[in-house]
């Protein structure tokens, strides 16, 4: 992607440099009430991309369609690979064709691809129409790769030198093109079949004398990705043997494209919010989505949960005998499952995180599940403790407070364990651990919560 800095902008307005001024929507909203194209203008001039993204996204749809109408020419590529996608569709059907040609020409092909595959079949061709007949085909052909792939994420851009040059015939190469990439960090190096063999910073190409190999100066952290690799694989390896910049090859071993680090790290951001809103049980939402698509996307894990809720009726049904006969457990079942609840959601926060990263595997698992146990056994008791003293003050039983305090421990015990071991079994059947867990660990620890605590009611108290 473009990773230009707002530091001009920043200079300007102080303090303000990296956040949208408050005043400013409010400021545009009365440029668009009194159908001042001008004042937009002045208004958007100093702004960075992100911030005129940021601004759309803030509009409400009918602002929205008055600014792209009145002064639509403000939106160029940039900003378009900025906003929301859930926003983007929409500037996008307000555009002139003939504008955005423009502002799509000005874009990197992985900005291109990014903007494209989120847009319906019409949309796609007539942005495609836009296209130079070189810059096209190369944008249909990583679109013909797997979604969330290497080859969907790559930029075509990409400066190479024959692996026998020195540095002086890449600097002169360097200086003669005039289609370089607008940043590039490394000259990639390949041989005759034109497979990537090592690359170099331009670091040190600028810093070595003209006649030393650009052989003898290459990165030792060289390593290439394969078209139909999984982005998820690339951003980890990035983040994990830090690189900055590295080339995607075909399936017969050749140069396709390079990947940069702000693309992998955005693929990184992108899978830790996904963990987040799945831990949840919503999709991929932002303050600009629908509220149809909103409703669509909870209403599954909302389904799920009343399952599960009802699993846990069922069982609380079990025990209707004792809970007419002691009353008091009725208002103390709650603090159970609820102690519980949350134990089970701490550890399996953890657990979904450490997979996510590929710190939990198969040799330390039950390492961390007896952590995670011992943990639980240990809070529990202490939280026995304090149960057991205010199950006795509160109602003057003793068993009662031995009870709901034997409970706690068995609960959070339960709870520390199945917080890792639910993740584990769902990555191993393949699925998506962040997504399912905090149901199926919710009903364990209610189920668990409600059978000990009434179950040893009815043994006790009965």
């Amino acid at each position: 992607m473009n990773d230009q800095t707002s530091q001009a902008a920043g200079e300007e307005h102080g303090e303000d440099e990296y956040a949208l001024d408050r005043g400013l929507v409010a400021q545009v909203q009365l440029a668009l009430a009194a159908g001042d194209a001008d004042r937009l203008a002045e208004l958007f001039d100093p702004l960075h991309p992100a911030d005129i993204a940021d601004l759309l996204e803030q509009l409400d749809d009918g602002r929205r369609r008055e600014l792209l109408l009145l002064a639509g020419h403000l939106i160029d590529g940039e900003v378009l690979s900025e906003i929301d996608e859930d926003v983007r569709e929409g500037v996008i059907e307000f555009l002139p064709d003939e504008q955005l040609a423009d502002a799509v020409r000005e874009l990197e092909s992985d900005d291109v691809v990014d903007i494209l595959e989120d847009l319906g079949e019409p949309q796609q061709e007539a942005i495609l129409e836009a296209l130079d007949t070189g810059d096209r085909i190369g944008v249909e052909q990583s679109l013909s790769f797997p979604e969330d792939s290497a080859g969907r994420l790559m930029q075509r851009e990409v400066v190479t030198a024959p692996e026998h040059w020195q540095v002086g015939d890449a600097i002169d190469h360097l200086r003669e093109r005039e289609d370089l990439p607008g940043q590039f960090y490394h000259v990639i190096l390949v041989d005759p079949r034109h497979e990537p063999v090592a690359y170099v910073t331009l670091g040190r190409v600028m810093s070595s004398r003209r006649d030393v190999p650009l052989s003898a100066i290459t990165e030792e952290s060289f390593r290439t990705f394969r078209v139909d690799e999984d982005e998820g694989d690339v951003a980890y390896a990035f983040n994990q043997y830090h690189l900055i910049s590295a080339p995607v090859v075909d399936a017969a071993g050749r140069l396709a494209g390079v990947i940069t680090i702000d693309d992998a790290m955005a693929v990184l951001d992108e899978e830790h919010e996904e963990d987040v809103f799945r831990l949840a049980g919503v999709g991929d939402e932002s303050l600009s989505t629908s509220t149809s698509k909103i409703v669509w996307r909870r209403f599954p894990w909302l389904a799920v949960n009343l399952v599960t809720s009802i699993i846990a009726s069922i069982v609380i049904a079990q025990f209707e005998d004792v809970l007419l006969a002691v009353v008091a457990l009725a208002v103390l079942m709650p603090i159970v499952a609820s102690m519980g609840g949350n134990a089970a959601t701490q550890s399996m926060t953890v657990a979904v995180r450490a997979l996510a990263k590929r710190d939990l595997t198969s040799s330390n698992a039950l390492r961390v599940v007896w952590r995670e146990s011992l943990a639980g056994f240990l809070n529990g008791g202490l939280f026995a403790v304090i149960m057991g003293v205010i199950g006795y003050a509160w109602f003057g039983s003793p068993l009662l407070g031995v009870v709901i305090g034997v409970a706690m421990i068995v609960n959070l015990v339960v709870a520390g364990f199945s917080g890792v071991l639910v993740p584990i079994a769902l990555e191993r059947v393949r699925v998506d651990p962040a997504l399912a867990s905090g149901s199926l660990v919710t009903t364990v620890t209610d189920v668990v919560g409600f059978f000990t605590f009434l179950g040893l009611a009815s043994l006790v108290l009965l």
